[in-house]
């Protein structure tokens, strides 16, 4: 069986449809690649040309990294992880906010940070990275303003309940690419790639956000397809209703590494959906296994 119809078997056996991109960081131009060119919705993936845009500000001298920044939860977007799970104000540096948006894709964090760098930069940063694909609407708050008005529910969480329904079958703009922030997944890895290979800002930023992106806590998605010792998976998830994406860089020792990126919708919205979180890590072992062994059957 050719490797994109193998993918895409593994995506219809945990009942859900996928779109993938592999591509190594380096030398010649190899892919597999399934769906890699349609829009998809982003979901927190936006955090990861947020931070590259952060990380220019840094670089250019019109953001002081250690800079310390004052945060209120209770008044950010709500969120299971870092600041976001927090009920007191803290102070941290703008360089460990970004720490907290990327490891355990912190809601708050990534509000503060946006809030500061804009959605102008943003957009700049995109198109200066060549991402044709790519758009960026808002964060993580405009889209709960936008769930809250499109569901009537009374509050955020209410609102993610109602998408967790199965039964209520909601049609909502943050699962339309038209409407949400969005992405291919060739654009992902294209951005990884960028950032892999010092060009998505100085050295010194792209090592910063390698640091971080590999500090990524998160297990149970591409990871999952890779348990083995020495093989380093960075990279950054993203979750809403029935949107599971990650997009990542896999490196086995002593090889050039691999950029992938998964994005899938579900026939469900569960809070939990382990069989599509591991079809992601199948369906990126699948195509990095192809670029390494070089039998890309497609």
């Amino acid at each position: 069986m050719r490797t994109d119809d193998e993918i895409r078997a593994v995506f219809r056996d945990a009942g859900a449809t996928g779109w993938v991109h592999a591509t190594p960081i380096s030398g010649p131009r190899r892919e597999v690649a399934v769906g890699a060119d349609e829009s998809v919705v982003m979901a927190s993936v936006y955090k990861l040309p947020l931070l590259v845009a952060l990380c220019r500000r840094f670089a250019g001298g019109t953001l002081d990294p250690r800079a310390p920044v004052r945060v209120h939860p209770p008044s950010s977007s709500p969120g299971p992880t870092g600041v976001a799970a927090f009920l007191d104000p803290v102070t941290l540096s703008w360089r460990d906010l970004a720490a907290s948006m990327i490891t355990v894709s912190d809601n708050a964090a990534a509000d503060v940070i946006l809030g500061e760098v804009g959605l102008d930069a943003v957009r700049a940063t995109i198109a200066e990275c060549g991402l044709i694909g790519t758009t960026v609407v808002g964060g993580q708050a405009d889209t709960e303003a936008a769930l809250v008005r499109e569901t009537g529910a009374t509050s955020a969480a209410e609102a993610f309940a109602l998408l967790a329904d199965n039964d209520a079958a909601l049609t909502v703009s943050a699962y339309d690419p038209a409407f949400a922030s969005a992405t291919t997944a060739r654009d992902m890895t294209r951005l990884l790639s960028l950032i892999w290979s010092d060009a998505a800002g100085t050295a010194e930023q792209c090592a910063f956000m390698r640091r971080l992106l590999g500090l990524q806590i998160w297990p149970h998605r591409v990871r999952s397809g890779f348990p083995y010792a020495g093989v380093g998976i960075a990279g950054k998830t993203g979750t809403i209703g029935a949107i599971r994406n990650e997009v990542a860089v896999v490196t086995f020792p002593g090889e050039t590494p691999v950029a992938v990126a998964v994005f899938t919708f579900a026939a469900r919205a569960d809070a939990a959906l382990p069989a599509v979180d591991a079809a992601i890590g199948r369906a990126a072992w699948l195509a990095v296994t192809a670029l390494r062994s070089g039998d890309l059957r497609r």
